[in-house]
């Protein structure tokens, strides 16, 4: 880093903000409990980048905006001296700013950021030496991902095609009828010349034409070739297909690495060049995640299986200067950690250990420092660094200093057996003021996926799952990783496979028993949540217990069969049932709430989004309107806008509020008070 860069930044320093003062205050003086509207509050960082030298890290930071009007999340850089001595805001405005990348000199910050009159999300570069950051590109199309060329003259960059002359002609005139499953909108790859300093780019190279959407890319240390995952069409149904190819940087035909049946992805070149590394089903076609390492010669041959990772589902970062481990990133029961894995064939080996969740991992060019974003339980999200040869971390931000310390419920990691011996976990957190001598109603909330993994991350931010605003209500909340969870192995990734509701019903059932065994709940005070998969578990729970006062099912299947013909997943549900709904009618069947309904008498609230494709609305009314004509207790609520998940920070407040509120009727309970009783 050149004297210039570092006493401008040193002069920026001069006009440092504390994160969150002002938020903190206002807090400070009126959040006395935890509740979803607070919670709502807490920062998201969620990307770092370390400079070529390891002596800066930029990163981002989301707030929530619920002015008035507004109802959206906002994204700005930061960047932090490796100390931790100097902290600035180097984006600002109305306009989020994501992605933040140095080039390989140190000299610029590249982002992308919606600023401008095209409203399309572009490059930006902005000079680290001092001055105003300016857009480098200006295409149609919104730029989905970019890197830097190993020199630093290129940045390749992928976005879709955009509407044609006579397609934006028909959207006016009203005339933009779609075919399903034609005239796809590929994203493609494409390079852009950098100036002369910095200055404005050159022109805009295509390198891929084809009927292939292209989602990762890697350049070679060389800056000769490009490297990139692709897949037969746009949309999440396509990518259990996708494969590797590489291309010229400076345009020509496209050549086939790895085509085998199943998801071949995330290209990684060495830095000395030899090597690609990959991540592979090994020909299978999985739902569920079934991944190793590879690494392949760029001189060709056949690519090389490294040793198994903990729970073949690796998440590869970057490679070692040396070009002899891969770093990547996995979740490992209720943590998500760093390892690195030998190219001899060795075993894995662990960088990071304890508690918690480490995140937005990144490496400096030189390979010597780490940056990363560092969470548990009960501490929020901040960004740490470390050497790279030593794991040493030490915090460089204070995003959360100003915010309030409310007493939190306390959270541990709880083991049981389920019905059939199988070893399961969770996570249970106990009311805020838990009583050794009192028995608590318990709120069972199931994740998603269903291979999602409850981990270690922060319970006092915002989500659909309120944790400390539910244990300020008096509440024990368990969250299981049932069979079919990430974070264990294939073996146990694969257990709920043609199963849902039965396996891993037991696995549930065990874990409320579990809890009441430690005299923590009440038997006849328990409730039940979860979205999506969770939604699904929740809904064919009801069909088969009444032992639950309340229930909540968030954007939930309720019908595997009607699931099928109408998410943007069909291919989803055939893999885990082992067949199409019309050859295993009986099957799905048999697996859906929809089909046990009769008789569900537990209070239930539903929630899902108007604008949900992967689990449409019509799920939700089926099990709404079943209930409904049975007249069991039922409310459903319908957010405009959301597709499957919230994207709003009203949307996660009301949902909050509502899910309290209705446990807390059910329950006969107000603000924590209510049927706690002495054991």
């Amino acid at each position: 880093m050149n004297w210039k860069w570092r006493n401008s930044v040193f002069r920026w320093g001069i006009a440092v903000c504390l994160f969150g003062t002002a938020w903190g205050a206002i807090a400070q003086e009126t959040a006395t409990r935890w509740t979803p509207g607070l919670m709502v509050q807490y920062q998201r960082i969620r990307q770092t980048a370390v400079s070529p030298d390891g002596q800066w890290v930029a990163y981002t930071v989301t707030r929530p905006r619920m002015e008035g009007e507004h109802s959206d999340y906002l994204t700005h850089i930061w960047l932090a001296s490796r100390d931790g001595r100097q902290q600035m805001q180097l984006t600002r405005g109305e306009t989020s700013c994501t992605d933040p990348a140095f080039s390989p000199d140190g000299e610029y910050l590249a982002f992308l950021s919606k600023r401008g009159d095209r409203k399309k999300t572009q490059i930006w570069l902005l000079p680290l030496a001092g001055g105003e950051a300016f857009q480098l590109t200006a295409v149609k199309s919104d730029v989905r991902a970019f890197a830097w060329s190993p020199d630093g003259t290129r940045i390749a960059f992928t976005m879709r095609d955009p509407l044609t002359e006579q397609e934006e002609k028909d959207k006016k005139e009203k005339r933009d009828w779609r075919v399903l499953d034609q005239n796809f909108k590929y994203a493609h790859l494409y390079t852009i010349t950098v100036g002369e300093a910095g200055t404005k780019g050159g022109a805009v190279r295509r390198l891929t034409t084809g009927d292939f959407h292209v989602t990762e890319f890697d350049w070679s240390p060389d800056g000769r070739t490009i490297a990139f995952t692709h897949q037969k069409a746009p949309g999440l149904d396509y990518w259990p297909t996708s494969d590797l190819s590489a291309v010229p940087a400076d345009s020509g035909a496209v050549t086939s690495l790895v085509a085998w049946p199943g998801s071949d992805s995330d290209p990684l070149y060495s830095p000395d060049g030899r090597w690609l590394a990959f991540v592979s089903d090994g020909g299978e076609v999985k739902w569920a995640f079934a991944s190793d390492l590879y690494i392949l010669s760029t001189k060709g041959g056949e690519p090389k299986k490294l040793a198994q990772t903990f729970d073949q589902h690796p998440h590869p970062l970057a490679w070692s200067s040396g070009s002899k481990f891969i770093y990547y990133v996995e979740t490992q029961r209720t943590s998500q950690r760093l390892f690195r894995l030998p190219i001899s064939g060795a075993p894995y080996q662990a960088v990071t250990t304890g508690d918690g969740t480490f995140g937005s991992f990144s490496l400096s060019r030189n390979g010597k420092t780490l940056a990363m974003v560092y969470e548990t339980t009960d501490t929020p999200s901040e960004v740490y660094v470390s050497p790279a040869a030593r794991f040493k971390p030490t915090r460089l931000s204070s995003v959360h200093a100003g915010y309030p310390r409310l007493r939190m419920g306390k959270t541990e990691v709880v083991t049981w057996t389920s019905k059939d011996g199988l070893p399961v976990e969770g996570l249970l957190t106990y009311p805020i003021d838990y009583d050794l001598d009192r028995l608590y109603p318990l709120i069972l909330v199931i994740h998603g996926g269903p291979a999602g993994v409850y981990r270690q991350n922060f319970t006092g931010r915002g989500s659909v799952y309120p944790i400390q605003a539910l244990a300020q209500e008096g509440y024990a909340v368990l969250r299981p990783n049932p069979r079919g969870s990430s974070g264990y192995g294939k073996a146990f990734r694969f257990a709920n496979y043609n199963d849902w509701g039965f396996g891993d019903y037991d696995d549930l059932m065990a874990g409320i028993s579990k809890v009441i065994g430690l005299n923590v709940a009440h038997p006849d005070s328990l409730c039940v949540m979860g979205w999506s998969y969770g939604g699904y578990m929740t809904s064919f729970i009801v069909t088969k217990s009444n032992r639950f006062k309340a229930a909540s099912v968030g954007a939930g299947v309720t019908n595997l069969m009607s699931f099928t013909g109408t998410s943007d997943i069909p291919s989803f549900l055939p893999d885990y049932f082992g067949g199409e709904p019309w050859d295993r009618l009986e099957t799905y069947m048999k697996h859906s709430a929809m089909f046990h309904v009769k008789g569900v008498n537990t209070p239930t609230l539903i929630l899902h989004g108007e604008e949900d494709r992967r689990v449409p609305l019509s799920q939700g009314l089926e099990f709404y309107n079943a209930l409904k004509r049975q007249n069991c207790p039922v409310e459903m609520v319908v957010y405009p806008r959301m597709p499957h998940g919230p994207r709003e920070p009203k949307v996660v407040v009301d949902i909050g509020e509502r899910i309290i509120a209705w446990f807390n009727t059910y329950l006969g309970r107000r603000h924590g008070k209510g049927p706690v009783v002495a054991k």
